[in-house]
C-alpha cells in the first residue's frame, strides 16, 4: 500500500501537468455500518479510501463505537476480506490532541493529563497500523475562545506530538507515517492567510530543529468556508491556500464537506483529501426510518410487537445529552422539547452516531430487521446500500472513480 506522502504529491503533479484532478474522500467511521459501506463503495468504483476516526468514535478506552483503535482496523480488514478487496484502505486519526475528545474536558483534565491520554492514543493507533495522524493540539480550555493559542504554542505542540508518534513508530518497526495539522476551527487560530503561512514558517523551523523534516504534514487543514452549519465552500479561498502548500509538497485537507453544495469544485480547487462524516449518519437514520414505515404496513397484516425503533431512539438522544453540544447560541438552556420541529430532526439525525451501540437501540433494531425479515426484506443490506450510494456520490464528483490504478500501486 503507497504512502500516503507520496500520494499527496503525485496529486500535485497531476494538476501540474494538466491531468484531472483528485480529491480523496476521507468517511468517519461513525458506525459499523457506515464502515461496511464505505468498503463496498470502495469495491464497486475501485476506489482507494481513508477513514478519519476521532477519539470519540474510536479509542483504547471508552468510544461510542464501541471500537478501539486494533478493534477499527480488524473490522475494517473484516469487511474488506468480505468483499474480497485487497485494495488502499487507509485508517487515519482524526482531531488527535488536548482535549478535543469530549470525556477530557467533561472530566476536566489539566493540561498534563490530557496529554498523557493522547498519547496514548495516539500510540494505540500506531500499533493498530494506522497511516495517518491529525496532529490538532489547537484547542486549550484553560483559555476562552476570544483567546485563541499563540501560534508559537501551537506549533511547539505540534511538534512534540509528532515527536511522539515518530518515537513510538520507530521503536515499533512500523513504515513512516503521514501527518495531518491545523484546524477549521476559528478559535484554533489557523484561519487568516498570515497566520496560516506564519504556522507554516514556524513549523518548518522547529520540525528541522528536531530532526523531523521528514515528517512535513502532507496535508493542512484550514477554514474554507465549511462547518457543520454552513454548506458553501469557497474555491477562491482554496485555491490560494493551494498555491502556497503545493510547493511545499502539501494540500488542503478539507473538514465538515457534510452536504456542501459545491463538492465538484473540490479537485478543481486544489483539496488534497475532504472529511464526510454526519451525513452518513443521517443516511442510517433516513434508511431506519424508512424501514420503519414499511414495517407498519407489515404490522397491518400481522399481528406482533412493532419495534417502536425511532421512538426507542429519540429518546434515548435526548437521555444522553449528547445532542447539547450541537445546540445554536439562541437554544442554549432550552430542553430539546422546546425546540423547533426541524432542529429536532437535525439533531436526533446527528446525534445518533453517539448512539447506535446503546443497548436499547440495538434491541430495538434487532426487532425491526426481525419484523421485515418476515416479508423477506434484508433491513441490513438496506440500510448499507443507502449509505453506500451516498458515498458514491463523493467517489464521484471527487474524480476517485479507478483510482487505484491510477494512484494506488
Amino acid at each position: 500500500m503507497r504512502d500516503l506522502n507520496e500520494i499527496i504529491k503525485e496529486l500535485i503533479l497531476r494538476r501540474e501537468r494538466g491531468k484531472k484532478p483528485i480529491t480523496l474522500l476521507a468517511v468517519c467511521p461513525n458506525s459499523s455500518a457506515v464502515l461496511e459501506a464505505a468498503i463496498r463503495a470502495a469495491v464497486r468504483n475501485r476506489s482507494i479510501m481513508l477513514f478519519a476516526a476521532t477519539l470519540n468514535q474510536v479509542d483504547f478506552e471508552s468510544s461510542y463505537t464501541g471500537w478501539t483503535q486494533a478493534d477499527f482496523v480488524r473490522q475494517m480488514e473484516e469487511y474488506a476480506y468480505k468483499y474480497h478487496w485487497s485494495g488502499p484502505l487507509y485508517p487515519c486519526l482524526d482531531h488527535g490532541g488536548p482535549w478535543l475528545k469530549d470525556l477530557h474536558s467533561l472530566a476536566q483534565l489539566t493540561y498534563s493529563e490530557t496529554m498523557e491520554k493522547v498519547k496514548k492514543s495516539i500510540t494505540a493507533c500506531i500499533e493498530a497500523g494506522y497511516r495517518l495522524l491529525h496532529i490538532d493540539p489547537t484547542i486549550d480550555r484553560t483559555r476562552t475562545i476570544s483567546q485563541p493559542l499563540p501560534i508559537q504554542l501551537v506549533v511547539e505542540r505540534t511538534v512534540e506530538l509528532i515527536a511522539y508518534a515518530e518515537r513510538i513508530r520507530l521503536a515499533s518497526g512500523l513504515p513512516r507515517l503521514a501527518y495531518e495539522v491545523g484546524t477549521e476551527e476559528v478559535h484554533g487560530g489557523l484561519v487568516d492567510f498570515d497566520r496560516f503561512e506564519q504556522f507554516l514558517n514556524l513549523l518548518r523551523v522547529q520540525l528541522h530543529e528536531k530532526n523531523l523534516d521528514q515528517c512535513w504534514p502532507c496535508l493542512l487543514v484550514a477554514q474554507i468556508g465549511t462547518d457543520l452549519h454552513t454548506i458553501i465552500f469557497k474555491p477562491d479561498v482554496a485555491r490560494r491556500l493551494y498555491s502556497i502548500l503545493a510547493p511545499l509538497g502539501s494540500m488542503v485537507k478539507g473538514h465538515y464537506t457534510d452536504w456542501v453544495e459545491n463538492p465538484e469544485a473540490y479537485p478543481t480547487s486544489g483539496i488534497g483529501a475532504a472529511n464526510v462524516g454526519p451525513e452518513f449518519t443521517a443516511e442510517e437514520f433516513k434508511a431506519l426510518s424508512e424501514l420503519e414505515e414499511q414495517e407498519r404496513v407489515i404490522l397491518e397484516e400481522i399481528k406482533i410487537p412493532p419495534s417502536n425503533f425511532i421512538e426507542t431512539l429519540q429518546n434515548v438522544v435526548v437521555e444522553s445529552g449528547r445532542w447539547k453540544k450541537w445546540v445554536l447560541p439562541v437554544e442554549e438552556g432550552l430542553a430539546f422539547s422546546e425546540l423547533t420541529s426541524t432542529r429536532k430532526e437535525w439533531l436526533l439525525k446527528t446525534g445518533s452516531r453517539y448512539i447506535w451501540t446503546n443497548d436499547q437501540v440495538v434491541a430495538a433494531r434487532n426487532i425491526l430487521y426481525k419484523n421485515l425479515w418476515m416479508k423477506e426484506i434484508d433491513a441490513q443490506d438496506y440500510v448499507i446500500e443507502k449509505i453506500t450510494r451516498v458515498i458514491e456520490k463523493y467517489i464521484r464528483v471527487f474524480n476517485l472513480q479507478n483510482s487505484v490504478d491510477t494512484l494506488g500501486k
